[in-house]
């Protein structure tokens, strides 16, 4: 029967852990001094070395072989039975599924029973922070005094969870997370091993994925094994996995820091829809963005693991890049890569993460001629501020009154302006959104995440499900007057510009309506409007 990648190539001896060298030469140094402690504690982060280190450590205090510093063997019984899964003397617990006092009690009540085959009994207890504080406290007295053909190995990968009275009995040590280097060779000599043929990119994007993990690397390549003679290659490996380009990221990258909201949107959309991951791609964000900030920290001394095109684009990028713009946009796509998947629109966290990092006031509007003013809309609830330079007036020009008192200007392109409707909107609403990106291209990522909602006779309603998108709307600086004149051309019409929230905004009923209604009812009928 087959086995996965990292059941099969286990490591057998102390020399195949990778990455581990501080704790493989202690145990070793240990074993060859006979002077194995009676209780261990491993930690540190999943698949790293900590179970099949506990493994080797039981094998080398059993080992036959006659020469202490070549245990284990891997060639006498003992080993082969512990390498077969058949040594009666290793006991293995996953206390995530044994977590009761019972459990602890039975164990206790064993112990003292002798090995049967080897010269000591092995405990690997594994995930040790899983047990409850009954279990704990069973297993302490024991713990703290095994019988002498005992040995202790607890690994956990939440070393907090674990109390400081089981701590101070065993003797700790500390797994590190591996770097992309070791986790590249390792699998290179799998792929070997196997008679993989894997391109060296293809290789580097698996390690990249394992994030420190070795198994969690030796997983991913297990899953791109494909029929013999076939290579692995990067493109296979991205659709797979799911991870955009690096190409993809740079770009969104640039994207931000041009402020340019349609390119860096369209292009979140081109990746999904070619089948990339929203988290994924969100990780991915936080791994680069990390990396131009540590660049931009830095510099050129900090050690760097990409080609050196890639090192002279982030370098570029990480000076462009402001400091506080660059450390949020790291909180917010790391939220966006935390965010729950059971969302119906699972691209919305990676969407308003890119969002947020756009500048909040656009470029200033550029201002009109003489001969054609930009107008300046009062709403009552509503004053947008226009950004344009009125043009010089004449001396005999009369004076205007006070700015407060000033009625709404009405902006029309013809002697006979039109009725404003909601179908007529909606119907010009891609061509407005289109011709608002000339004005400000930020403005076609926003409008997108909202529609004409209602008409309250010259003022159109835009409705946006988010508040956030409402806020944005509402902050940047004339974009209900680019709106508002956009449509007043394409229309004909006067039109007025009003955000709401579509969840909170209720459609006023027609006055004709109403009255129908009570000539109906044959009484009068209250209208409560909603502003």
């Amino acid at each position: 029967m087959s086995q996965a990648l990292y059941r099969k190539w286990r490591p057998g001896r102390f020399d195949d852990v990778v990455g581990q060298e501080h704790i493989t030469r202690t145990l070793q140094n240990s074993v060859a001094a006979d002077r194995v402690g009676h209780a261990y504690l491993f930690c540190g982060p999943r698949g790293t070395g900590k179970t099949t280190s506990a493994r080797l450590l039981a094998k080398a205090v059993n080992c036959l072989h006659e020469d202490v510093a070549e245990r284990p063997c891997n060639e006498c019984s003992i080993c082969k039975a512990v390498n077969d899964g058949r040594f009666l003397d290793l006991i293995e617990i996953d206390a995530a599924s044994n977590t009761g006092v019972d459990d602890i009690r039975d164990l206790r009540d064993k112990i003292n029973f002798a090995p049967s085959e080897g010269r000591f009994k092995v405990y690997i207890i594994d995930e040790v922070h899983m047990l409850s504080t009954a279990a704990f406290n069973a297993l302490l007295k024991t713990l703290e005094e095994p019988p002498p053909h005992a040995k202790f190995v607890l690994a956990t990968t939440e070393e907090h969870k674990v109390p400081m009275t089981i701590k101070s009995r065993c003797q700790q040590f500390n797994f590190r997370l591996l770097t992309m280097a070791e986790i590249k060779q390792r699998l290179a000599w799998l792929a070997g091993k196997e008679a993989l043929d894997v391109d060296p990119d293809a290789l580097a994007l698996i390690a990249e994925q394992g994030a420190g993990s070795i198994r969690d690397a030796e997983s991913l390549l297990d899953q791109l094994v494909m029929a013999p003679g076939d290579t692995i290659t990067l493109e296979r490996t991205q659709m797979v996995l799911g991870t955009a380009t690096n190409t993809a990221v740079s770009d969104l990258v640039n994207a931000w820091l041009n402020s340019d909201g349609a390119a860096g949107l369209g292009l979140i959309h081109e990746s999904l829809a070619s089948g990339v991951d929203a988290r994924q791609f969100s990780r991915q964000m936080v791994a680069y963005l990390r990396q131009l900030l540590l660049l931009q920290a830095a510099g050129k001394e900090l050690a760097f693991d990409g080609p050196a095109e890639q090192r002279d684009t982030m370098l570029a990028q990480a000076q462009r890049a402001p400091r506080p713009g660059l450390i949020a946009a790291i909180k917010q796509f790391n939220g966006a890569a935390m965010a729950p998947t059971r969302s119906w629109q699972p691209q919305l966290p990676l969407e308003l993460a890119f969002i947020e990092m756009l500048p909040e006031q656009p470029t200033p509007v550029v201002a009109r001629t003489a001969a054609a003013p930009a107008p300046k809309v009062e709403l009552e609830q509503k004053q947008v501020e226009t950004a344009v330079t009125p043009s010089p007036k004449p001396e005999t020009e009369p004076e205007l009154p006070p700015e407060e008192d000033k009625p709404p200007v009405e902006t029309t392109t013809s002697a006979d302006p039109q009725p404003l409707t909601l179908e007529q909107a909606t119907a010009h609403w891609r061509d407005m959104v289109a011709h608002a990106g000339e004005k400000q291209k930020n403005m076609p990522a926003l409008l997108n995440m909202g529609k004409p909602l209602a008409v309250e006779g010259r003022v159109l309603v835009l409705g946006f499900d988010f508040p956030i998108f409402k806020e944005k709307f509402n902050n940047i600086k004339g974009a209900a007057q680019i709106v508002s004149q956009i449509y007043s051309e394409l229309l004909n019409t006067d039109c007025a510009i009003r955000a709401v929230v579509t969840s909170e905004y209720t459609v006023p009923v027609p006055e004709e309506a109403f009255r129908a209604l009570a000539d109906e009812l044959g009484g009068v009928v209250c209208k409560e409007t909603s502003n």
